[in-house]
Parts: structure tokens; C-alpha cells; sequence
């Protein structure tokens, strides 16, 4: 096992659809059940994870009796929603047997994309790990479009993984890692077991191999890792076409490794602090200030005493001290009316004051960066 694995706390793993439904469209219990319990395993070393699924559309065609091949979209989102109740209802009664709580959550590229959404999405995941759940995702067919699908579950865990700061993104594939050439095509092709950087030359490794059920093949495993490894999250390939995949892993199997560029807090910090325009300001009283700069603590309305611009909840705002000078960057939790209506008050007014009970941080600490120059 690498320093990696033991160190991971929060794993997303990427169930593919050829993994986990037959050639006639049927469920593969035995496989799924071997997943969970390895799943279980996890949990007992005190490891959160978080499953991105396909297999909605494959289940619910076979039972609407659509035949094989590409599907209108209409068609595909017809699938979806007879097979998300089917696939759901498989993993809620294997993560039972082993006392775990399956919760459902399904996305669009807005949840990820918008940030508003993405914090929505963000929290009730966190909460749901935080719960002891074991969240399912899968992206919503049964709303998404094509324009605004993403089209591969490889790329969709990816973005949760980045959101959700995984430490590890684990996608189960028909092959165990990325080859120098298809396997099988020529008996040069070999498995890189590392991948430091990926280049363009890595990307031109990438067939583009599917099947009818999967809408992915290398390819998107390589764009994956570019937005997984960007954000600081380590990435494998592994095959999952055996039973237990999760176990061999950690018993050594093979697999290719992508090494992340930094971790996903400095990477999400750097994110916050230069990759996003700021939309409006706060100004803080010098005891929330002082409290920022003891390092690990959230802003909270009870210090801020001025806003200034329109934003909505997850835009970037500027925070300075009572001296007018610039020492955080963060994501606001609220927009600007109901950050100017809880200014200065403490969170048990907060009910009152917006019709609900909201979070008690204007700007939580994983949200803020602090980018105090006490020498300017």
C-alpha cells in the first residue's frame, strides 16, 4: 500500500456501466456486492467515500425494452428515470447489510459550474459524509441536455472529487491502467504505472474505446485526471472487472497513478484567492480581524460592520480591515441583502431575521483565503 493510499482520508470512487450491468442489461449482483463490501472495509479504516455511478440509463432501457445503440436523448432520459429507482434501490440494500446509509444525490453540470449550486451541492455532501452516509452520485439524465450534459461519469467524479477536496479519485475501468498503446493491439504496449504530468503525448495514449451502455473510454479517463490533478486530488486507473476491486488495490494491484499537483486545500485556496473575479467587499471590526489572522477561523456576521456590491451566495468577496486595507479573498454564504441584513448579528437572530436558520459563518475558513501583507 503507498504512503498515498494510507494517507487518503476522503476517496471518491467511479463505477463504469460495463462494470456493473451484463451484456443483457441486468444488474451484476454478485460484483456489486463485493464493491460494497470492500466499500465497508473503508469505513473501518476510518476512510469517507463517495460513489459516482452509471448504469441508470443501461438498467431502465432493458426494461423499457429499447434496443441496443446510440439512444435519442429523450429516449436516454426515459432510461434514466426507470433505471435510477432500480439502481438506487441496489445500493441502499447492499450498503444496508453492512449498516451503512446509502443517500442519492443527483447532479448537473450547473451544481459544479454555478457557484451558488456548487455550494449547495458542496454542504449537503459534507454533511452527508459528515452523517456517516455513503453518498451515491450520478448525474441527472432524466433533466440534463445535451449541451449541458456532461456525457461521462469519468469527467462528473472527477468535478465531484475536486469539490468535495477528495485526497483520492479511484476510476474502476474494463482495463487495469493507462497503456502506451490499446492492449492487445501491438506487444509493445505497456501500462504506465505513473504519470507525473499529462501531456499531450499521454493524451494521444488514450483510445477511445466504449460499449453500449458506457458513454466513456480512455480518453475521458485522461481528461479526468487532468481536472482531478489540477485540483490537488490524486488519480487511478485500476480494473474493476473482477470481484473485490477495492481489496486488490490495496494488496498491490496493478493500476496507473496520476500525482496530483499540490494538495486539494492549497489548490482550492489558489482557486479562491487569483482564479475568480471578486463581486463585492465586506469590512470587518478589528476583533474579527484579529481572529482571522489567529489562523483556522470563519468570518462571521457578528464582525462585519459595511458590505458594498451585488453578489450572489459562492461569489468571491473582497474582505478588508477597519484601516481599508485588502486582507482576505473568500465565498460569501449569503448574497449581499442577507449579508446586509445579518451584519453585526449573532446567528441565533438569523431565523428571524431571513425567514430561516442558514450557516452561522458569512464566510466559512475552507471558503476564505487570507492574503494579509502586515508590511504594506
Amino acid at each position: 500500500m503507498t504512503p498515498e493510499w494510507q494517507n487518503a482520508k476522503r476517496i471518491v470512487i467511479k463505477i463504469g456501466s460495463s462494470l456493473l450491468i451484463d451484456e443483457d442489461g441486468r444488474l451484476k449482483d454478485q460484483w456489486l456486492s463485493s464493491l460494497i463490501a470492500d466499500v465497508a472495509q473503508l469505513r473501518d479504516r476510518f476512510k469517507e467515500v463517495i460513489l459516482v455511478s452509471s448504469g441508470s440509463i443501461g438498467l431502465g432501457r432493458s426494461q423499457l425494452g429499447l434496443e441496443s445503440g446510440a439512444l435519442k436523448l429523450e429516449e436516454s432520459q426515459a432510461a434514466a428515470s426507470v433505471g435510477q429507482i432500480r439502481l438506487a434501490r441496489a445500493y441502499e440494500e447492499r450498503l444496508k447489510a453492512h449498516d451503512l446509509i446509502a443517500a442519492q444525490v443527483l447532479v448537473t453540470l450547473g451544481d459544479t459550474e454555478e457557484r451558488g449550486r456548487y455550494l449547495n451541492a458542496r454542504d449537503t455532501m459534507s454533511t452527508l459524509l459528515k452523517l456517516g452516509a455513503v453518498p451515491v452520485v450520478n448525474e441527472n439524465d432524466t433533466v440534463a441536455t445535451s449541451e449541458i450534459r456532461y456525457g461521462d461519469n469519468d469527467r462528473l467524479a472527477a468535478r465531484v472529487a475536486s469539490m468535495m477536496s477528495a485526497d483520492l479519485l479511484i476510476l474502476l475501468s474494463d482495463v487495469d491502467g493507462l497503456y502506451t498503446a490499446p492492449p492487445g493491439s501491438t506487444k509493445d504496449a505497456k501500462r504506465l504505472a505513473e504519470i507525473t504530468e499529462i501531456t499531450s503525448d499521454i493524451e494521444a495514449m488514450a483510445g477511445e474505446v466504449g460499449s453500449d451502455y458506457g458513454s466513456g473510454g480512455m480518453i475521458t479517463k485522461v481528461l479526468a485526471g487532468k481536472i482531478a490533478t489540477k485540483a490537488g486530488v490524486h488519480m487511478l486507473i485500476a480494473s474493476g472487472v473482477d470481484e473485490h476491486p477495492i481489496k486488490t488495490l490495496f494488496e498491490g494491484g496493478a493500476h496507473s497513478w496520476f500525482h496530483a499537483h499540490g494538495n486539494p486545500v492549497t489548490s482550492r485556496k489558489r482557486w479562491i484567492a487569483g482564479g475568480l473575479d471578486a463581486k463585492g467587499e465586506m469590512i470587518i471590526d478589528d476583533g474579527a480581524f484579529h481572529a482571522l489572522l489567529a489562523g483556522k477561523r470563519s468570518l462571521l456576521p457578528t464582525g462585519v460592520v459595511k458590505i458594498s456590491g451585488s453578489f450572489k451566495r459562492g461569489d468571491t468577496v473582497v474582505v478588508f480591515n477597519m484601516e481599508g486595507k485588502e486582507i482576505a479573498r473568500g465565498l460569501t454564504s449569503y448574497n449581499h441583502i442577507e449579508a446586509g441584513k445579518i451584519m453585526g448579528r449573532h446567528s441565533r437572530d438569523f431565523a428571524k431575521i431571513l425567514g430561516y436558520r442558514g450557516r452561522p459563518e458569512i464566510i466559512h475558513r475552507d471558503d476564505l483565503v487570507m492574503i494579509w501583507d502586515a508590511s504594506k
